[in-house]
């Protein structure tokens, strides 16, 4: 038995990140109704999926991936007949989640509010860039502006250029959905001992301040503001950086503790390197001292007489942090993702294997 069998959750959500939340939940065990709009109506997702288009491809698009493990309706929310098959929904349900505008849920009719008249045990948990009040509560906006206004975009990337923009990973995906599924977990524990449902109001950019606290710590002791690029962490030292190899591919290096850059330097027959090794304040800025440029440059020199492959197998056999920087379509043949069965094919009712 999983662990969520027998808990229903309704998904009124129409961008990836609320559909990630709901897909955790559904992989756990829950039962995931997604409410979709009729056909021709749009909606604000609409036109957001990429790639080739014809109906060939509509059938294995990666609407799929998101959408494991879940059924769905479609209902018309701005009529009064919609409204009440939700209703019915609600009755039977435990969580609701929706990821609108703060306001366009009461307007539909379907706000927290609404439904705990409804459904008194109900977990509504919304999801929005800002959170559900304050000045910037009905403001626009996407990863780029919530990592923004979090501090996190500007830490990111090489001294002297623009911040380096990490996809939607950080807001979206690391940030709500995690946090979503986080909070109506916690509420659903907290409805076992009180009987009553709660709003679970998670703003994607507030989750990226939290994602943040093992940085601000440095800011609110030490007053260290981590100018983008000039840190241990970004690829400042030699230590932890990536390195490009004989063969134009890259590898990660990440020796923060002295002991695994002293087996970095037993490994290459460098000890004489041994001295440049991670000290705390290298967190704040970027190296003062020239030799370390020289040690940096020793180093590009190095990692260019090896193959990638090669240099992972010979630092691992070091016991020395490493990793090949895999592009896309070579994640899955790395042995340990497989071994972990971090892919999966199924045999679908219409469209055959799918991964």
């Amino acid at each position: 038995m999983l662990a969520l069998e027998g808990i229903r959750i309704i998904e009124l959500v129409h961008l990836p990140p609320g559909e990630l939340c709901t897909m955790i939940l559904g992989d756990l065990g829950a039962d995931i109704i997604k409410v979709e709009a009729l056909p021709g109506s749009g909606g604000r997702g609409a036109g957001l999926h990429i790639g080739q288009q014809g109906e060939a491809f509509k059938n294995k698009q990666a609407f799929n991936a998101l959408n494991r493990n879940k059924k769905s309706i479609r209902i018309n929310l701005k009529s009064d007949e919609g409204r009440q098959v939700f209703y019915r929904l609600v009755r039977e349900a435990d969580v609701v989640v929706e990821g609108f505008r703060p306001g366009a849920v009461k307007r539909m009719g379907v706000d927290y509010e609404t439904l705990n008249k409804i459904n008194p045990g109900l977990v509504y948990c919304s999801l929005s860039g800002y959170g559900q009040d304050g000045p910037y509560s009905q403001y626009p906006g996407h990863d780029i502006n919530y990592i923004s206004i979090a501090g996190a975009l500007n830490l990111i990337g090489w001294p002297g250029q623009p911040p380096a923009i990490p996809l939607n990973l950080l807001a979206d995906f690391a940030g709500a959905s995690l946090n979503g599924a986080i909070g109506i977990l916690a509420a659903l524990l907290a409805r076992q001992q009180s009987g009553r449902g709660q709003m679970v109001d998670i703003s994607y950019t507030d989750s990226v301040v939290t994602i943040m606290t093992y940085i601000l710590q440095f800011y609110f002791t030490a007053g260290w503001t981590f100018p983008r690029g000039e840190g241990a962490l970004s690829g400042a030292y030699p230590y932890y950086r990536t390195y490009t190899t004989k063969d134009g591919k890259l590898i990660s290096l990440g020796c923060l503790e002295p002991w695994f850059w002293e087996n970095f330097c037993k490994a290459v027959g460098r000890e004489d390197l041994q001295s440049f090794s991670f000290s705390q304040e290298h967190f704040a800025h970027k190296p003062s001292d020239p030799r370390w440029k020289e040690v940096e440059t020793e180093m590009e020199k190095l990692f260019l007489t090896r193959t990638r492959d090669e240099w992972f197998e010979l630092l691992i056999k070091n016991d020395v942090p490493a990793g090949k920087v895999y592009s896309i379509d070579e994640i899955f043949t790395d042995p340990q993702l497989l071994h972990r069965h971090m892919l999966l094919e199924f045999d679908h009712p219409t469209l055959g294997k799918i991964r």
